[in-house]
């Protein structure tokens, strides 16, 4: 097997970046492979780590979520059990899309859909400021998203 950073490794990688539902025929096509070898290239970079996992990306707009908020967390404590019992916290709770430990003033970073503002309000005050070891949270909402798709830089 070609290195990770091959040209045909990033080709596959960006191909199915841009669009996840290619056959095996289409890929190996834009990657001028023949399907089988095509293939197990791919199982591959699913078993090596390079590849996670294929999902639709779903609009929150028609979903009915309005508002998409960046909720930065200060904890109380920082101890690793802490740390350890809130990211468990997380997990459980589905207007929660993303989450980052971060560094600086605040310890995380969420990612929070919401119906509207009100349902955002109710959801700060019933469900985050609940959240264990939550000293601070601070709250800003997106406009607009100008770049929502996820795509890893693939530079060789």
């Amino acid at each position: 097997m070609p290195p990770p950073r091959s040209k045909l490794i990033g080709a596959s990688l960006a191909a199915l970046q841009n669009n996840a539902r290619l056959t095996v025929a289409e890929l190996a096509e834009k990657v001028s492979l023949t399907t089988s070898p095509c293939w197990r290239r791919v199982k591959i970079l699913e078993e090596q780590g390079l590849i996670t996992g294929y999902q639709a990306i779903l609009s929150p707009k028609h979903l009915g979520y309005g508002v998409t908020a960046f909720v930065s967390v200060m904890m109380a404590s920082h101890s690793q059990e802490t740390a350890r019992k809130f990211e468990q916290c997380l997990l459980d709770i589905p207007e929660i899309v993303a989450c980052h430990n971060i560094s600086g003033r605040y310890d995380f970073l969420l990612e929070v859909v919401a119906k509207d503002l009100e349902s955002f309000g109710e959801f700060a005050r019933e469900v985050l400021q609940t959240l264990p070891a939550v000293k601070e949270i601070y709250s800003s909402f997106s406009f607009k998203s100008v770049k929502p798709l996820r795509k890893m830089p693939l530079a060789l």
